[in-house]
């Protein structure tokens, strides 16, 4: 499914790629606790799905959404090692939920094929952290509302 290719990563390469599901994506902020292992889907290596491993901490406000989001913690660390993120960004790794099931498979869908001929590291080029540490979707920052 998710192969361990959020630790220790090389660079990825940018492959601008339109997310036909996050955006829309109807999760609660209920449906995630703390204490939850979560995955920020980015991008495909090696015809898997690849993204970043999180803790979720604590409930936070969301800015760039105006929405409840939460806290996660980046176990590895690095230059960003705590970030804000929107529950529509999560998927879960610490327990087999059937939304985040499908979601997956819905991505492997519109992705996998698409990147079928390639091994490199991809990063689809959805997210950027905010001067806030906000994780923010593409679809989400202000300029596109």
């Amino acid at each position: 499914m998710l192969p361990p290719s959020w630790d220790h990563q090389p660079t990825p390469v940018t492959a601008p790629t339109p997310d036909p599901l996050t955006p829309t994506r109807d999760v609660t902020h209920a449906h995630f606790q703390a204490g939850d292992t979560v995955v920020v889907l980015k991008g495909v290596v090696a015809g898997e799905l690849w993204g970043d491993s999180m803790r979720v901490v604590a409930p936070s406000w969301h800015t760039p959404t105006d929405e409840d989001g939460w806290r996660l913690r980046d176990p590895t660390g690095g230059a960003q090692s705590y970030v804000t993120a929107h529950p529509r960004y999560l998927v879960h790794l610490s327990r087999r939920c059937p939304d985040c099931l499908i979601y997956l498979r819905a991505m492997e869908d519109a992705l996998l094929a698409r990147f079928a001929d390639r091994d490199e590291l991809i990063d689809c080029g959805w997210y950027t952290t905010t001067a806030l540490g906000q994780l923010v979707h593409t679809a989400d920052t202000r300029g596109s509302r």
